[in-house]
């Protein structure tokens, strides 16, 4: 079973920094406006988001209703997008756009002959709006199949302001500083990480963060592709330096083993929740949309966060994940589905989600101020900001094979919790990553 990375888990919030299916109604929306050269035809969108995500989303669609007179049915797919989507097309019941959450899957529909190129008009917009990394990830031999409408930044540490003020410490802007910081808090009464062991994609992120800092960009591109061997000392290094934190029991909330016991929205119940065991949590901007929510915190106030801190002598990272819109061949409604994709690369149609809450756009000419928040318009400055210097780089275990990068117990989720249970040697451990990654991608073919 695939696990989303970038999905908010509860309801989302005013924000940050992005099959057995269910349809859920998009209806026409009456007003004027536009010269609804689509009146009377019906874009079937599949995608994996469900509660307040997609309500949020719909109101996207109800714009794009309003411009054109199209009506729009959205299809919630679950986690396990390829396989729904595939059924479907077996079936001929294909939807006309999907919302695809993985590069890996995107590569995949592509070369299973399943999407359409993009239009020029939506070309020239990727062109005006968004950072050629953006295309880049869109793209499958050259060609153009996937528009990035939403992303997360996932090189973002969460703390509760009180508790590092408590300890006496300063947001950090090392790695082995944040360590130092966080035997400070424990020292102060709270252990200083929560870690979401029992989920492992979010052992991926914690390793993605330490490689792309420490080994650097081009090696992280290499290793994400499979051209450098999960062996090659610098994954050794990297599990090293990430050993140092899941090793010290003083650092982690109930040590390795009450790690492996916390998923992700528990996880941030243990620093924001009402009997708070940690000061910190890493993960994407998403954690703020558990904070507030499910636990009343002001963003910003209650809750903030500091960039994910270098490792070694190395830059900040910046990781993303995002949500690609792409056009199926085999939908009914092809020409529809690219207009929506159309509207989609426009600063409008973002804003209108930004404005909503729980959402960060990679389009560069988004109005800073549809955010709701500071923090968001925070946070989606730097992610457009590491789009334009081209040192963003895609969630790696999103680009891997599934098999590999995004299986619930196998492949890298089960071998960094295994790390996480004993991280005593990290070399054995990167070799068993290479294994597991040289059969999943000679599978792929």
């Amino acid at each position: 079973m695939m696990r989303r990375r970038t999905t908010l888990l509860t309801g989302c919030t005013a924000l940050v920094l992005a099959l057995g299916a269910t349809a859920c109604g998009g209806g026409p929306v009456s007003a004027g406006g536009g010269d609804k050269a689509l009146s009377g035809q019906t874009v079937t969108v599949a995608g994996v988001w469900s509660g307040t995500e997609q309500k949020n989303f719909q109101k996207v669609l109800d714009a794009f209703t309003e411009k054109t007179g199209a009506k729009t049915q959205f299809v919630s797919t679950g986690d396990n997008v390829s396989t729904v989507v595939g059924s479907k097309i077996e079936g001929g019941n294909a939807p006309d756009v999907v919302m695809v959450p993985q590069v890996g899957v995107l590569k995949q529909f592509a070369k299973q002959g399943w999407l359409k190129p993009l239009s020029k008009t939506v070309q020239k917009s990727v062109d005006a709006n968004f950072a050629p990394v953006w295309q880049d990830y869109g793209s499958v031999d050259g060609a153009l199949y996937g528009l990035y409408f939403k992303a997360a930044h996932k090189s973002t540490v969460w703390y509760s302001p009180d508790a590092l003020a408590q300890a006496g410490v300063k947001p950090p802007k090392t790695y082995d500083a944040m360590l130092k910081a966080g035997r400070t808090v424990s020292d102060s009464g709270l252990a200083a990480f929560s870690v979401a062991g029992q989920d492992g994609w979010t052992l991926t992120d914690w390793f993605e963060n330490v490689y792309l800092s420490q080994a650097g960009p081009e090696k992280y591109d290499a290793l994400a592709a499979h051209e450098l061997k999960w062996t090659d000392a610098s994954v050794v290094d990297a599990l090293t330096t990430l050993g140092k934190l899941f090793k010290d029991k003083q650092l982690i909330a109930g040590g390795q083993k009450g790690a492996l016991n916390t998923d992700f929205p528990g996880s941030v119940e243990k620093v924001f929740g009402p009997k708070p065991e940690a000061g910190m949590v890493y993960e994407g901007d998403f954690v703020a949309g558990v904070a507030k929510d499910q636990f009343g915190k002001s963003i910003g106030e209650d809750a903030n966060f500091f960039p994910f801190p270098a490792v070694g002598g190395g830059n900040a990272p910046v990781v993303s994940g995002g949500d690609a819109a792409v056009v199926l061949k085999d939908g009914k409604n092809q020409k529809a589905g690219m207009a929506l994709l159309e509207y989609l690369a426009t600063p409008e149609a973002a804003a209108v989600w930004a404005e909503a809450g729980g959402f960060l756009s990679p389009n560069k000419n988004v109005d800073p101020a549809s955010y709701g928040d500071d923090v968001t318009r925070a946070t989606a400055k730097s992610l457009v900001a590491a789009g334009d210097s081209d040192s963003v780089r895609f969630d790696m275990s999103d680009q891997a094979p599934a098999s590999f990068g995004g299986t619930k117990g196998a492949g890298e989720w089960k071998l960094l919790q295994d790390f996480l249970r004993d991280p005593s040697d990290p070399k054995a451990t990167a070799a068993k990553l290479e294994a597991a990654a040289a059969k999943a991608y000679q599978d792929q073919g």
